[in-house]
This record gives C-alpha cells, structure tokens and sequence, in this order.
C-alpha cells in the first residue's frame, strides 16, 4: 500500500487527488504546519530530511518532489490512463506540462505569496513576478481555447500538477480574464477525485482550528 505523508494546506492536495484517480490503495499519515511560522512539524523531517511535502512511500521506496511523484505513479499505475502513450509527440508534450508546473508556473505564485508575507509586492521582484505570472495565465489560457484539457481530450497527470497554481490564482485574483482557464480550473475542480481530495483537506485542515 502506497503511503503518503500529507501537510495540511499544501501542495500534497494534489497527491491525493492523484491516488484517488488512479483507484489504488493507500494511506495518509498527517502533518499540520505550525499556526505561526506556517512551517511543517520536525517530525516530516523523520521521512524528509528537508521537512517538506509531499512525500510518497512505496514498496520501500520514498520519493518526494511533487513532479517526480506524479510521473512515478502515473509512470506505474495509471499509464494506460493518464498519460499519452509512451515514445509519442504527445508524451513528450505531457512531460513538458508536467515540468512547467513546478518550474516556469511555480516560481511567481511562491515569489507574490512570499512578498505579500511583508508587504513588499512593490518591489522589483514583485513587479517581475506579477508580469511572469501574466504570461503563465495567458500561455495556459490560449493552450486550452479549443481544448478539454491540457493534453487535449485526454485527462493526465499534467492536469492534476498544473491545478495548484491556477486554482490558487483564482481564489485570489480571479481569472476572469482568462476565460478558456477558468472555465478548464472549474472544470477539473468537479472531478470525483478532486472532490474528494478537498474534502480530505479539509477535513484533515480542521484539526488545527
């Protein structure tokens, strides 16, 4: 049974989503961030010597880093599924996907969060990452404009990766000016798997209050 180590309101959510749309068996073992700091528990440290998650146990094998997690159990129990076929243009469009997620995506969500921390979007940094982040909405916006998904028809692991940072840009800003996103945000959100991946974080968030 796959087990993973889930950090309350974090990008874990994904990770349970992901195993729910897989359908294989697994199991959470919980942290919750200190209500001050907003840090992780030194106990994840005990499974990552980092204290970050998500983080996956399987067969004995520990993987984190969220984009190697999706890759490795979409690589292992959902290729036929959520994945184009290996060896085809459209794998290799998923791979890109699946990093631009946690690289090119990432970076300005975190840089905003971090600076509105202080107070200090009006710095250069913060002025940068708002124009970066622009450009990630509007690149996803215009890729979904005659498409269901990311990778067309086909629901993948891209999807689930990408969801953090659109659908965290949407409860903050909005993205009304993107319409083709929101509409694909809204979309993968009504998934049963989705569904109940919120429903588990909540649930799991709850025990801090």
């Amino acid at each position: 049974m796959i087990t993973l180590h889930h950090l309350n309101q974090s990008r874990s959510k994904r990770i349970i989503w992901l195993l729910e749309e897989l359908g294989v068996d697994y199991q959470l073992v919980t942290y919750q961030r200190d209500s001050a700091t907003r840090r992780a528990p030194e106990a994840l440290k005990a499974i990552n010597p980092l204290g970050r998650s998500p983080v996956i146990e399987d067969d004995g094998l520990v993987i984190c880093e969220s984009g190697a997690i999706v890759d490795y159990l979409v690589s292992r129990y959902g290729a036929d599924t959520l994945a184009p076929p290996l060896h085809t243009p459209e794998h290799a469009r998923y791979i890109q996907w699946l990093h631009f997620a946690e690289g090119t995506a990432a970076f300005p969500l975190i840089a905003l969060y971090l600076l509105s921390a202080d107070n200090s979007q009006k710095c250069f940094l913060g002025g940068f990452a708002k124009e970066q982040m622009n450009d990630v909405l509007t690149l996803a916006n215009n890729e979904l404009a005659d498409k269901t998904y990311l990778m067309g028809d086909q629901f993948t692991g891209a999807d689930v990766l990408n969801s953090f940072v659109f659908e965290k840009v949407g409860e903050t800003r909005g993205l009304k000016e993107y319409p083709y996103l929101e509409g694909y945000v809204q979309r993968i959100l009504t998934r049963p798997a989705a569904q109940k991946a919120d429903a588990l974080e909540r649930e799991y968030d709850q025990e801090v209050e």
